[in-house]
């Protein structure tokens, strides 16, 4: 059993590639369903089915740890610790809702996969060429829904401008990108303490993301000499091997 879920996860023949690529759209389809849902009411369907996907991940991460070759190093990385908090918060229906905001943390499985991001810049050319926006967007992304998770949870039973995930969503956005129209602030010192820390990620976290979308912190130019593929973006010597390297850029401002 060992060696057949090893050779799925880690093998490169057709059946273990197409066994990836399922586990990829299953994982994009759960965001898609955590985000979807997170703007409706609770009802007992959506219960059932986090319930169903609690499982089913639940198995997928057994399988995959059966399958590690560092069981423990495979369990403590950030895709496992994700999936862990993600597998307690879609079994939160047994237990309660106050969980439900972390089942976003499923979309670190997009970025903190090796398996997963080898074989997307194996079989796309797009991504292996903007990478390091993509993964940026996604982390973006997760933040955002995080934080605004975080707002409604600890707002929605107690202030009147916190009524659904639209609203948390609509304060948490713009109070990173530092806009604060005001009409929505949050109440009792947990909600100014939560207001505060959503403000220095705006100043740090976010403005960083968006710095990296815009001009990703390096650049794949193939050094000729040592070959080392990514460099600086405004690097004038390769750091391997100290070659004059001629970056094109976008010119003097």
């Amino acid at each position: 059993m060992r060696a057949r879920l090893t050779a799925l996860y880690e093998g490169e023949s057709r059946a273990a590639v197409r066994f990836r690529y399922g586990l990829l759209l299953f994982d994009l389809a759960t965001v898609v369903f955590i985000v979807a849902t997170s703007f409706m009411a609770r009802s007992f369907w959506i219960e059932v089915v986090d319930v169903a996907l609690g499982v089913l991940i639940a198995v997928e991460f057994a399988s995959r740890i059966l399958a590690a070759r560092d069981r423990r190093g495979e369990v403590l990385s950030v895709a496992g610790i994700a999936d862990l908090v993600v597998i307690i918060s879609l079994l939160a229906p047994l237990a309660g809702e106050g969980l439900a905001f972390l089942r976003v943390a499923r979309m670190f499985r997009l970025t903190r996969s090796p398996l997963v991001l080898r074989r997307l810049r194996q079989d796309w050319g797009f991504f292996r060429q903007n990478e390091q926006s993509v993964v940026a967007g996604v982390n973006l992304a997760i933040f955002v829904f995080v934080m605004t998770g975080l707002v409604y949870e600890t707002q929605v039973a107690r202030n009147p401008d916190v009524r659904n995930y639209a609203d948390a969503l609509y304060f948490t956005v713009t109070t990173l990108t530092t806009t604060g129209f005001g009409d929505i602030t949050l109440t009792g010192t947990d909600g100014r303490l939560l207001s505060v820390l959503v403000m220095i990620f705006g100043v740090s976290l976010f403005i960083r993301l968006i710095q990296v979308l815009v001009r990703p912190p390096k650049v794949e130019h193939k050094c000729p000499t040592c070959g080392l593929l990514r460099h600086d973006y405004d690097a004038v010597h390769c750091k391997a091997c100290g070659t004059v390297l001629n970056i094109e850029d976008e010119g003097a401002v």
